[in-house]
């Protein structure tokens, strides 16, 4: 993966290797549910479906995904969040991810499940897919 210049897409504001780009190339694990899924939204902007998948429950994960390179990641807005801090073992984060796709724009909406494994944050799924 390139690194990118200027502001994380993950929307914090921080430059990317600052922010995302260390738990995309592996240097760091992500400290709290919400920081591992802003790397996953910014590893869909960018394309890096082996942090992807890397960071997927093996619970839940799929065998192999495609990413639609037409789709263009624009922004993404937190919209609540539920435990997933260093000191929890689950912790949910809803979001709303912007996109463009074939010229038109789309959001993507979520209330998204992680659980921490042997010390590191995982994706699980959407909220009903709790894998305890």
């Amino acid at each position: 993966m390139s690194e990118i210049e200027g502001p994380c897409p993950c929307g914090w504001g921080e430059p990317f290797a600052g922010c995302c780009g260390r738990y995309l190339g592996g240097a760091e694990d992500a400290p709290t549910a919400e920081a591992l899924m802003r790397s996953r939204y910014t590893a869909f902007a960018l394309g890096d479906r082996e942090h992807l998948l890397r960071s997927w429950d093996p619970a839940t994960r799929p065998e192999d995904l495609e990413l639609d390179p037409d789709v263009q990641w624009r922004r993404l807005v937190v919209v609540a969040t539920t435990g997933g801090s260093p000191f929890d073992d689950t912790g949910t984060v809803e979001f709303e991810a912007h996109y463009r796709h074939a010229g038109r724009r789309g959001v993507q909406r979520e209330d998204s499940t992680f659980a921490r494994r042997g010390g590191r944050w995982l994706y699980v799924g959407p909220v009903e897919n709790l894998v305890a």
